[in-house]
């Protein structure tokens, strides 16, 4: 079974993102563990005299190291992505790699009608900077707008139009975060082959 990492975007305690995690989680439980991990516990972005990274920085990236992929809700304020998960990512990029290669799928909910369209935008051109270098999934979006009003009481999506879409979106990851464990075993082979070779 394939293993997630599920990050809202938000240190919000009451987020429509992290109920979009959660709402994953529970909804593909069959095909795929979703882990959520927060974000509060990581200190500002700042750059450290000796280099060093913090703990909760160093944690999320050995979780992040051993998934299969990595699913990011992003909330957007003033179109653009929270300035926790900006930092959050600045850390994961601070002398540890943990996204290098690493499937992403983005997504977002908002309390207006776009649905974070300008922040994941965003989020994906931080993404594929040299510095974290993850694969993200290509042609996919999912976007859920007013959200405050797009969960029922059981905090399942009401739109099941909306849930079609995640279903098409959570099995062609599936098949992304596959072929991408297959490239990376072939390259890791090949480089094993050309090192006992010299």
């Amino acid at each position: 079974m394939l293993h997630y990492i599920g990050i809202a975007g938000t240190n919000s305690a009451h987020s429509t993102n992290r109920q979009l995690i959660q709402f994953v989680a529970r909804h593909y439980a069959q095909d795929a563990t979703v882990e959520l991990v927060e974000l509060g516990d990581l200190p500002l972005f700042y750059k450290t005299a000796d280099h060093s990274v913090p703990a909760a920085a160093t944690a999320l990236a050995a979780k992040i190291e051993v998934a299969d992929g990595v699913i990011i809700a992003t909330p957007e304020y003033d179109h653009s992505v929270p300035a926790v998960l900006s930092s959050a990512l600045a850390w994961l990029s601070y002398h540890i790699h943990p996204f290098a290669g690493k499937p992403v799928l983005i997504m977002g909910a908002s309390y207006g009608s776009l649905g974070t369209s300008r922040a994941q935008a965003q989020l994906r051109q931080i993404l594929e900077s040299p510095e974290l270098d993850a694969r993200i999934m290509p042609s996919a979006e999912f976007m859920v707008g007013h959200s405050l009003a797009a969960f029922d009481d059981n905090g399942d999506l009401k739109d099941l139009t909306l849930v079609a879409q995640l279903d098409a979106l959570m099995t062609n990851f599936a098949i992304f975060a596959d072929v991408n464990r297959q490239l990376t075993a072939k390259m890791t082979r090949t480089a094993d082959w050309q090192d006992s070779n010299h």
